[in-house]
């Protein structure tokens, strides 16, 4: 199957195809760990709209996602759904933070300074 767009007929193909979690028992668990993404997209919204960021959650959910999906397969999971810009602006500097970014990636998605700032705490 081509892979080069991702779109709703494909995506669970996708992701399905880059998970490996050894401790995952059954398909549950791979749709919990691909339920992650809305935790990630419900922590942007409330960073988005009150200011208020919560790194360290952000950076669990974004190893989970990464290790259960490997890092490129996570990079593409991501330009997938979250699919607003800002939603990737914020994701970035916690990408290049972890190392997980590639040079492209990092040249193409805006990087978002207050989550850069954040993460100088942690």
């Amino acid at each position: 199957m081509d892979f080069t767009i991702l779109n709703d007929e494909n995506f669970l193909i996708y992701a399905a195809s880059r998970y490996y979690n050894p401790t995952a028992s059954d398909v549950e668990d791979f749709y919990e760990d691909l339920s992650r993404i809305k935790y990630i997209k419900r922590l942007i919204n409330r960073y988005l709209t009150t200011g208020v960021i919560s790194e360290r959650l952000l950076l669990n959910h974004i190893i989970v996602i990464a290790n259960s999906f490997t890092v490129p397969g996570a990079l593409r999971i991501f330009e997938y759904k979250l699919d607003n810009p800002e939603y990737l602006s914020v994701v970035k500097p916690f990408m290049i933070y972890l190392n997980y970014a590639t040079e492209d990636w990092v040249k193409e998605v805006k990087s978002n300074q207050d989550a850069s700032l954040a993460l100088k705490k942690v």
